[in-house]
């Protein structure tokens, strides 16, 4: 794929990494081409496609197939330098005129997922196509139509090659996404490393647990949080969030959009990064902080000696068990910590916050008071 013409290029000069495209705008490419080569009978080879932002990139087209009423095209999706799980996905559009007064109708093709829950952008029952992408295969539909004097009523069903079995690698199925991928974007463009994508995903989830009625939901760091989450209290899979390391995401959504009670459970080193104020818990991001947890020691109790041990401690662990072996609730008091930067960023939002801390094995470390 060529890049975009406007400065996509320069947009991320300073970081060095190449973005690349959504799955919606390899929707949209596909659906263009294809719709083309139903009119006129040649499929456009590079096809170029008007983004939300104004940016036109040219893609490359994958498969041509042209037969009767109906055309498909398809574009290989370029995540660029994004660690995407569906970079070099093949993204297909198949295009089917309709009678007049029909209008655009979206269909989910193999690969492709379709809504079994509320709580999403898209009523239970639709192909996972998100509205933007929709929107803009809309609106290149209607351009393709005035340019040869159709009507722009069509049937458009997008599929992706192992959609499915990539799926699984997603939040879709806790979503109650099911059979495959959505088609996402909100400006066609990939931003490497940006994990809008997975913070997208931690609202949706947000979004189908209030709507199945869960007023407790969790944000878990990983997969270890959840198990002990679900052994604490019981939880169902739609209420876990795999909050992963974007605290900051999960509270400032559960802000605009409440639920009575949020659990965060993680690993202790991390979770003391959001005692400490950090609300992005990437390594690349933000550091323990042994003299925070020295302090912290220090109002637990430690003397002089363990204080200066723990802010001296190879890692968080260290610390932790130098604290345990003198008897002061380093894990306790840094879940308290915790808790209380979580208040903080939910500004009086009607919530009450716990947090869990726990080790490597899963085995509770430290835990505050529900407040």
């Amino acid at each position: 794929m060529s890049e975009a013409r406007g400065g996509r290029s320069a947009q991320l000069k300073h970081t060095g990494l190449r973005p690349g495209w959504t799955t919606g705008a390899c929707a949209t490419a596909a659906t263009t081409a294809a719709y083309t080569a139903l009119l006129s009978g040649d499929f456009p080879d590079p096809v170029t496609v008007v983004l939300p932002k104004g940016q036109s990139p040219a893609f490359a087209l994958a498969v041509e197939e042209l037969a009767g009423d109906r055309a498909t095209a398809g574009v290989v999706k370029d995540a660029g330098d994004d660690p995407d799980v569906t970079h070099g996905a093949l993204v297909r559009a198949t295009v089917r005129r309709l009678p007049p007064g029909s209008g655009v109708v979206f269909r989910a093709g193999p690969g492709v997922g379709t809504v079994t829950r509320p709580g999403l952008p898209l009523d239970v029952g639709e192909p996972a196509i998100n509205p933007m992408p929709r929107q803009m295969m809309r609106d290149h539909i209607a351009r393709v139509a005035a340019d040869h004097g159709d009507t722009g009523d069509v049937e458009i069903t997008v599929s992706v090659d192992h959609g499915e079995e990539i799926a699984r690698s997603t939040w879709n199925p806790r979503l109650g996404i099911l059979g495959g991928l959505s088609i996402l974007g909100t400006t066609g463009i990939v931003v490497p490393y940006s994990c809008s994508a997975w913070i997208d995903s931690i609202r949706r989830g947000v979004d189908v647990a209030r709507a199945a009625g869960h007023t407790h939901v969790a944000g878990c760091t990983g997969s270890t949080s959840e198990k002990t989450v679900v052994a604490e209290y019981g939880l169902p899979e739609i209420a876990l969030l795999d909050m992963g390391d974007f605290a900051g995401a999960v509270l400032k959504y559960v802000r605009r959009h409440p639920v009575d009670r949020l659990t965060v459970c993680g690993g202790f080193a991390k979770l003391s990064k959001l005692a400490a104020g950090h609300l992005d818990l990437h390594s690349a991001r933000s550091q323990v902080d042994k003299g925070f947890l020295a302090e912290l020691s220090r109002q637990g109790g430690a003397d002089a000696s363990l204080t200066a041990e723990v802010a001296d401690a190879n890692t968080g662990l260290a610390a932790l068990q130098l604290c345990a072996a003198a008897g002061v609730p380093l894990g306790d008091l840094v879940a308290a910590a915790a808790r209380d930067q979580a208040l903080s960023v939910l500004r009086g939002a009607p919530v009450a916050v716990d947090v869990i801390c726990i080790d490597r094995a899963g085995t509770v470390v430290g835990r505050s008071d529900v407040r």
